[in-house]
């Protein structure tokens, strides 16, 4: 049995796919990807037995049905070098010898039985869905992504919340010290509903969204998820258990408003780091009146940093302290060029949000606060 398909193609696809397997799988077939060949198209799986990704492409030719599993590892390693052109590769159905010809040469290859490969069952039970478009979702899970936590204590908190509810689409995270939230509040659902997708998953689904046009499909049940694209399905298990109220710790009343050019401030946070202390790299933020000093102190090696910017901020003199590596990993998931500082006192968390604010998007990251040592 043969067939031909784009060596690019094909290496792009396997190298998305790749992002599935494991260095160490739990069962060794795993560490394949499965081939289908069947009238003409070639449909090639990876997966974790808690993660699946599969996609289909066309082929250039073929001659018959035909499945097998292949070292993901060996034939991803191998395509990297080849560039772009025409791969026939010729399977023997009996002992699955599988030769693969181009243009400079040939490789031979031994596959598995496909028979051995866990099949991916179909969602069970209620089925919820929600469509939206692949680069919206791809932003979303993007900007909520870092904010996930790694607690082994509180799964829960350990990928990215979807709660679909009847003021928006919230895709939040959190690992208890920052809090990412983008709210699409022109996706409305009038039956409450959520899931908790772990952070594997939503790496790889931020991954393939990046390149996908059109709409995306996410259908979830309590415990499982398949999220359709253009060219991929990704199926994943969900986490289990309740995702805190992330409502309840945003702050209402922050009665200090403080606009900063986001760009400016990175760097100046980048500078400021290099002679922070490692181990607590506190940032002092001090804000006045068209004025905002950024100071930091390592008291170990006598080292220390201060700059100024300019701000609209028309309140008392206030100060407050922020980690400032999260502080930079906040900034740098946000993408207006102007942000705004809501805050109330040094005790109570900053919340942070674009000064031009996108349509039917709210945008809100969260950050808790140092303590001062005044």
């Amino acid at each position: 049995m043969k067939f031909v398909i784009s060596s690019s193609l094909l290496s792009q696809r396997l190298q998305t796919l790749g992002r599935v397997i494991p260095s160490k799988n739990s069962m060794p077939i795993l560490d394949n990807f499965l081939f289908q060949v069947a009238d003409g198209k070639l449909t090639i799986t990876a997966s974790d037995n808690e993660v699946t990704l599969r996609t289909t492409v066309d082929l250039v030719e073929s001659d018959g049905n035909l499945s097998f599993a292949i070292n993901a590892k060996m034939l991803q390693e191998a395509m990297k070098e080849i560039p772009e052109q025409p791969l026939e590769f010729t399977i023997n159905p009996e002992g699955l010898e599988i030769k693969l010809d181009f243009q400079n040469g040939h490789y031979s290859l031994v596959g598995q039985n496909a028979d051995e490969y866990p099949v991916t069952k179909e969602l069970e039970g209620e089925i919820s869905t929600l469509v939206m478009d692949a680069q919206r979702m791809h932003s979303s899970v993007s900007r909520a992504l870092f904010a996930a936590a790694e607690d082994p204590l509180r799964p829960v908190m350990n990928g990215v919340f979807f709660d679909y509810q009847s003021n928006g689409l919230a895709v939040v995270a959190s690992d208890g010290r920052k809090l990412a939230c983008s709210r699409l509040t022109d996706l409305k659902n009038e039956t409450p509903t959520s899931f908790i997708l772990h952070k594997k998953p939503a790496n790889i689904m931020k991954g393939i969204l990046q390149k996908e046009a059109g709409d995306a499909t996410i259908n979830f049940t309590k415990r499982n998820v398949t999220i359709n694209t253009e060219n991929y399905v990704l199926s994943a298990r969900l986490i289990e258990g309740n995702f805190p109220n992330y409502n309840s710790v945003i702050p209402r009343e922050n009665p200090h408003r403080v606009t900063v050019n986001r760009a400016a401030m990175i760097s100046a946070l980048r500078r400021l780091l290099i002679v922070s202390n490692a181990g607590s790299p506190l940032i002092k933020l001090h804000v006045e009146p068209s004025r905002m000093v950024l100071s930091t102190r390592d008291s170990d090696y006598g080292r220390a940093g201060e700059e100024s910017m300019i701000c609209e901020y028309e309140g008392v003199p206030m100060n407050i302290g922020f980690k400032g590596t999260l502080l930079m990993e906040l900034l740098n998931n946000l993408e207006s060029e102007e942000i705004v500082f809501q805050l109330a006192d040094p005790a109570r968390a900053g919340v942070i949000v674009p000064a031009e604010p996108t349509e039917n998007e709210d945008i809100l990251m969260l950050l808790m606060p140092m303590m001062l040592n005044e």
